[in-house]
């Protein structure tokens, strides 16, 4: 059962209908978007809902089982509310989408929601992005429990690998850049592979708050490679700060870090090829 006003509620079972599909998402940073397949931007409960033209829903799909419901929302880039390069940020990664329906005619009688969930896959093509609206559902797909791997479960520094990142973690500054995902820092001293597979953090320049893992990191150029572009130019003199990369192995985990009690993997666990081999 879904709420809704008796005023909309009469007005959908009326022959005739002023419908209109409401789209507000909220991202992680507190920013909210709002967007509506009407001809004219909607004011509703004090989110102003935008009519570019930027907002082509598909129909939505309901099933009576525990299958997910999914919901695809085509957009264009050019709209001013969402930016290519908002996109490529990471700002909307798992930001909560709710979907409403209103009378567009009289928006007093409020809204009825038809969906709630979050961001899924988002994927690009030219001009045009299509977001995936994944539903509660989604939750039900997920595996749940931990899985015997002969690397390490855990992410550097959480609260079951222990590690205290703070303690490991150095700050430097630009030196020169070669291009978004590859640049110098002639300070730092540390042997080729300590910050590979770590996490760089940028604290000034227009990359600031923006993070990325290190793909590379190479003593004698002094140069840093990143696994992705950063979505804005690095300039000289741009600051970070980042800590040394974990490869998850044992090995890294008792010589680095000295932290072999807390390995979250079991590397003497037999593999596939001794599970499969012929007895002798």
């Amino acid at each position: 059962m879904k709420p809704l006003s008796s005023a909309l509620q009469s007005h959908l079972m009326g022959e005739l209908t002023n419908l209109a599909y409401l789209v507000k998402i909220t991202r992680t940073d507190g920013a909210i978007k709002g967007f509506t397949t009407h001809d004219q931007n909607l004011t509703i409960a004090g989110v102003t809902y935008v009519a570019d033209g930027a907002l082509t829903p598909s129909a939505i799909e309901s099933r009576a089982g525990l299958a997910v419901d999914n919901l695809e929302v085509t957009g264009m880039l050019e709209s001013a509310e969402i930016a290519d390069v908002d996109l490529e940020a990471g700002l909307y990664d798992y930001a909560r989408v709710d979907v409403y329906a209103c009378n567009w005619a009289d928006v007093t009688q409020g809204l009825v929601q038809l969906r709630r969930g979050w961001l899924g896959q988002v994927t690009r093509a030219d001009v045009y992005y299509v977001a995936e609206l994944r539903g509660l559902h989604d939750l039900l797909q997920r595996p749940v429990g931990d899985y015997y791997t002969p690397e390490c479960r855990f992410d550097l520094g959480d609260a079951r690998c222990t590690v205290n990142i703070a303690a490991l973690t150095v700050t430097g500054t630009v030196t020169s850049v070669t291009d978004n995902a590859n640049f110098m820092d002639t300070s730092q001293t540390a042997a080729t592979g300590v910050y590979s597979y770590g996490k760089l953090t940028w604290a000034t320049g227009a990359n600031a708050g923006q993070s990325m893992e290190v793909k590379n990191w190479d003593n004698p150029s002094q140069t840093f490679t990143l696994w992705l572009p950063m979505p804005y130019a690095i300039e000289t003199g741009d600051t970070y700060s980042v800590y040394p990369g974990c490869d998850k192995r044992f090995i890294t985990c008792k010589n680095s870090f000295s932290n072999g009690a807390n390995f979250g993997g079991f590397p003497y666990v037999p593999g596939v090829g001794n599970i499969l081999k012929y007895p002798t």
